[in-house]
């Protein structure tokens, strides 16, 4: 009798959820997104969104307003978009639908507007879930889970994988943390069920949210939306909630999946500088790291900054981009009254006394050898005694909105405003001050940083029955200003810091790369091998720095991109050291741009007890490369791992780059096993492999 009563309150459940929910089977043709979209988004068909009017759920009514839509229309990179719209004649309320799919990829996503075109106000738009779908298996064995990843918390765990599997009822809702899109929660996750997965990315550089549940035997249900919306619409008005890009994927391997994903980041999320894919840069700083009480770069002068670019170009260490952080501007560099660059932003203009011309004779001394320059900004943070501030209060938004603000709240945003994106006044006066300063200085790299949580910024300044509405004017305001700056200077490459890592949600990597992908302890090997194994298994391209050049630290930092912190002027370093990991990586670089598979497992990869090993795979030239990592208290000097995304009846010849011996192995036994060996702990392994 318990049984029976069980299975009645699932199919309860089931039946209730239902309605709300389009379906997708995990198996068969109904995988294909460009049908499935054609039946989804049909007329008199229900969406795959949801939300409520003046507490009405949206699949009560939404068939009965007024529907229409647009003829697809397919641009050259091969995407279609067409929009859908369903309007209210009665209150004015229009809700329009973006939808894309893609040629090359089995793949869609889409955007949803609420507009009014009525004189009046709108009722209360609220529970937005911006994509509403339930993945549906008939398959009986295999697993329900779901795969995903923290986000960044300047900690050795950053971006670890991480999942959860699945009994019915089970229920896990994911959001970052105060206000910058990965901050905590990460906004990708792989979802799979016995016939079959899913891939996620939202495009939402504030609060998103999803909800991810198993309502009964045979399904999922998947939600994606904003943390805070419930809010009328004037006469005229507009908002847009996040972008949700999903792939259906077949096989056993996870990572299948997320390949998919990787590549289809870089071929339709990516940003382009000069009409071309932005090369992820090596990248050199000038002697990072000023003495106490000057900090990053508080104390640089020209004089200096243009001596180390001869000094790298005498020893033939130029990086492809310079990078001139924090410390540039007016105020920074006063010490002696307590000033540095976190509580000097605001003051955006360069301090003559230490570069008298501004920065264009740095940039003239860079480029002149052959090299691009990268300048720090972080110009949404404005300091309460700042130039900024005084100029211009009504720009700025205060925490707490004029009221107390808790003690909880963290310094940095006690003593800032924040520029109101989300005021176009605002917004245009930013942009044309930043992109003032990009052409007087022939900046080539943007590197727009952003060390502060804005929800208590964008919550408290709502007004009265408007929840959410500060947020998405700012983050739509944010998306206008880099889409400025690009459309201004079509050769910049911003690089997307947010106190390292924490805004890499779809939309931020469609305009922007991260170089720098984590504020934790700089330099620590073991953490950035943890950082890269994590990350790289969702984004193709991101970077972080080394400050020491043996094999181990610095092939701990490989990534897409990378920034050589060597002090060049200290005689601890070793020049031809330095060339020989230099060169390491020009090999390995464009290897992460293919496929990527982790080969020591999932979860918790901080102990300094393990072996941590990964794959990067080309399958269009059958090369490949391994890198390997022994840590200090690793008691077997040896491992097996199982190669993956090779042809099975090949051969493959496999060097070992420290050693030069060498292993051919058909991809079936490299499938099976390959054993690493590594006689010394706190040791590193570097293989090529290529078809015989």
């Amino acid at each position: 009798m318990k049984r029976i009563l069980t299975l009645i309150v699932l199919a309860t459940v089931c039946w209730s959820t239902s309605l709300a929910q389009t379906s997708m089977q995990m198996t068969g043709s109904d995988q294909l997104c460009e049908k499935w979209i054609g039946k989804h988004f049909a007329k008199g068909s229900i969406p795959p969104f949801s939300f409520t009017y003046d507490g009405i759920p949206s699949e009560s009514f939404l068939k009965k307003w007024k529907y229409s839509r647009t003829a697809p229309i397919v641009s050259e990179n091969g995407e279609t978009q067409r929009s859908f719209f369903w309007t209210d004649r009665s209150s004015g309320l229009q809700v329009e639908c973006r939808v894309k799919s893609f040629s090359d990829f089995n793949a869609m996503e889409w955007v949803l507007f609420f507009r009014n075109v009525s004189d009046s106000n709108t009722g209360t738009i609220a529970d937005v879930k911006a994509a509403d779908i339930r993945l549906k298996s008939s398959a009986s064995e295999g697993g329900w889970s779901l795969f995903h990843a923290k986000g960044s918390e300047a900690s050795k765990s950053d971006f670890m994988a991480m999942t959860k599997e699945y009994s019915v009822g089970d229920t896990l809702t994911m959001m970052p943390y105060l206000g910058r899109s990965s901050s905590g929660s990460f906004p990708y996750f792989n979802v799979k069920t016995p016939s079959g997965g899913m891939v996620f990315a939202i495009g939402w550089t504030g609060t998103w949210r999803a909800d991810i549940i198993r309502p009964c035997e045979d399904s999922f249900s998947v939600s994606t939306g904003l943390k805070n919306l419930s809010t009328y619409l004037r006469p005229g008005e507009e908002i847009r909630t996040p972008l949700t890009a999903m792939i259906p994927w077949q096989g056993e391997d996870r990572m299948d999946g997320q390949n998919i994903l990787r590549q289809f980041i870089l071929r339709h999320h990516y940003p382009r500088a000069g009409g071309h894919p932005v090369q992820p840069p090596i990248c050199s700083g000038f002697n990072y790291g000023d003495p106490y009480p000057c900090n990053e770069y508080t104390c640089l002068t020209a004089e200096y900054a243009k001596a180390l670019v001869h000094r790298y170009e005498e020893f033939n260490l130029l990086p492809e981009v310079f990078w001139l952080d924090a410390g540039w501007y007016k105020k920074a560099a006063d010490w002696k009254n307590g000033y540095n660059w976190a509580n000097a932003v605001g003051n955006w203009e360069v301090d003559r006394n230490r570069f008298p011309a501004g920065l264009g004779e740095v940039a003239d001394a860079v480029h002149d050898a052959g090299c691009k320059l990268m300048v720090w900004f972080e110009p949404e943070r404005v300091v309460k005694d700042s130039d900024w501030a005084y100029e211009h209060p009504e720009y700025m938004l205060l925490a707490g909105g004029g009221k107390p603000v808790p003690h909880a709240i963290d310094r940095k945003t006690q003593d800032s405003f924040l520029v109101n994106l989300g005021d176009e006044d605002a917004n245009r006066w930013m942009r044309e001050n930043v992109a003032r300063l990009i052409r007087e200085n022939r900046i080539d790299y943007y590197r727009q940083d952003y060390n502060v949580d804005p929800e208590w910024f964008w919550y408290s300044n709502d007004e009265p029955g408007r929840n959410g509405i500060c947020e998405i004017r700012y983050i739509t305001g944010l998306y206008r200003f880099w889409d400025y700056l690009l459309s201004e200077f079509p050769d910049l490459v911003i690089d997307n810091c947010a106190g390292g890592g924490r805004r890499l949600d779809l939309e931020a990597t469609s305009r922007s790369i991260p170089l720098w992908r984590t504020d934790y302890n700089y330099g620590e090997p073991i953490g950035y091998q943890c950082h890269t194994y994590g990350l790289s298994q969702w984004l193709p391209v991101s970077g972080t720095c080394l400050t020491r050049s043996d094999a181990f630290s610095t092939r701990s930092s490989f990534n897409a991109a990378v920034t050589f912190n060597w002090k060049i002027t200290s005689a601890d370093f070793n020049i031809l050291e330095m060339h020989k990991r230099m060169a390491e990586f020009h090999d390995i670089r464009p290897y992460f741009l293919e496929d990527f598979y982790p080969l020591t497992g999932y979860g918790d990869t901080t102990s300094d007890e393990i072996w941590l090993a990964y794959q990067l795979n080309r399958k269009s030239d059958g090369t490949g490369r391994i890198l390997a990592f022994r840590r200090s208290d690793c008691k077997e000097d040896r491992i097996v791992v199982s190669l993956r995304g090779l042809d099975p009846s090949a051969t493959y010849v496999l060097v070992n780059q420290d050693t030069m011996e060498e292993y051919e192995k058909t991809g079936k036994e490299l499938s099976e096993g390959f054993e690493l060996v590594l006689p010394s702990a706190g040791s590193s392994l570097f293989f090529k492999y290529r078809l015989k």
